[in-house]
């Protein structure tokens, strides 16, 4: 009995607190707005707790509804501390657009040296590949003492051999205007032949003949190779490219610039490939091969 009596005396608080915040969401309130000179009531606002505490909740939800819309929607953001500004954002946008052209370009560079490289035919392989001292290179010293007349005159037999095409052949639009000189005097005794891989023509010379760059443009590739031993490769405008193979010296390094006539290796009879002495010349136009016969006289 008196355990139980004991039990409710500690229950009572718990139970009064319980009724005292019942009572406070449960009444209601008033407030009166009146005249202090003579009392008269000018308005009167009902409410309770809950309801406060709902207006409340909906007021904080709408100032922040407010400001947001402030911010995405109008000037007043640029004045965020961090926040960028107009100029900012274009600024950024631009150098994305920058960027995104930059990887473009270096894509398309990519995938055109992948051609050239492919060009150049096969792998290189360790047990396969000739020493550099079994080749014989012609004396550089006697090339450099030549007659200044004699070199005149070959430039203007090449310009005239040039301004006429061979027998048979036509032009085709977009190379029409371009003077092409002749890599190399000889003859020819490989035509080209793009189902068997051939593509280009195989000309046969005197011993250290001079070969030539056929129009104005940049050094692109000049190095040994297994296939075609020393080979020299050439960038021109309108997209063309020359390549020069079976080289026995190799007179520009890469990213030379040369002139249309300007001597830039030896004939020789270097690399895997070759059968004797003489220049495997290529002509390519946006990546595709093109029969040189058609455009050059040798």
């Amino acid at each position: 009995m008196y355990v139980w009596i004991f039990k409710k005396t500690l229950s009572m608080p718990a139970e009064r607190k319980r009724d005292k915040l019942k009572k406070l969401f449960q009444n209601p309130y008033r407030i009166v707005i009146f005249n202090d000179l003579n009392l008269h009531i000018i308005k009167q606002i009902r409410f309770n707790a809950r309801t406060l505490l709902l207006g409340l909740v909906a007021a904080i939800v709408s100032i922040i509804i407010a400001v947001t819309i402030l911010i995405a929607f109008t000037p007043l953001r640029e004045y965020i501390p961090g926040y960028p500004s107009g100029k900012l954002r274009q600024e950024l946008i631009q150098n994305a657009l920058v960027t995104d052209s930059l990887e473009q370009k270096i894509n398309l560079y990519d995938r055109y040296f992948n051609d050239m490289r492919a060009m150049l035919g096969g792998e290189n392989r360790l047990d396969t590949i000739s020493r550099r001292d079994s080749i014989v290179r012609p004396n550089l010293h006697d090339l450099r003492r030549i007659n200044q007349d004699s070199l005149f005159k070959d430039e203007l037999d090449q310009e005239q051999f040039n301004l006429r095409l061979a027998p048979g052949s036509s032009r085709k639009s977009g190379l029409a205007s371009l003077l092409f000189f002749s890599p190399l005097k000889g003859m020819v005794t490989g035509k080209q032949d793009i189902s068997s891989g051939h593509y280009g023509v195989d000309i046969v010379s005197k011993q250290n003949s001079r070969i030539s760059s056929v129009l104005d443009g940049t050094v692109l590739f000049s190095e040994w190779t297994m296939e075609t031993g020393y080979v020299i490769m050439i960038q021109h405008d309108q997209n063309i490219v020359t390549c020069y193979k079976h080289n026995a010296e190799l007179l520009k390094k890469q990213g030379d610039k040369v002139k249309a006539g300007e001597v830039i290796a030896i004939m020789g009879n270097t690399g895997k490939e070759t059968t004797g002495p003489h220049l495997h010349f290529e002509l390519w136009v946006n990546g595709n091969p093109i029969n040189p016969e058609d455009y050059i006289s040798f």
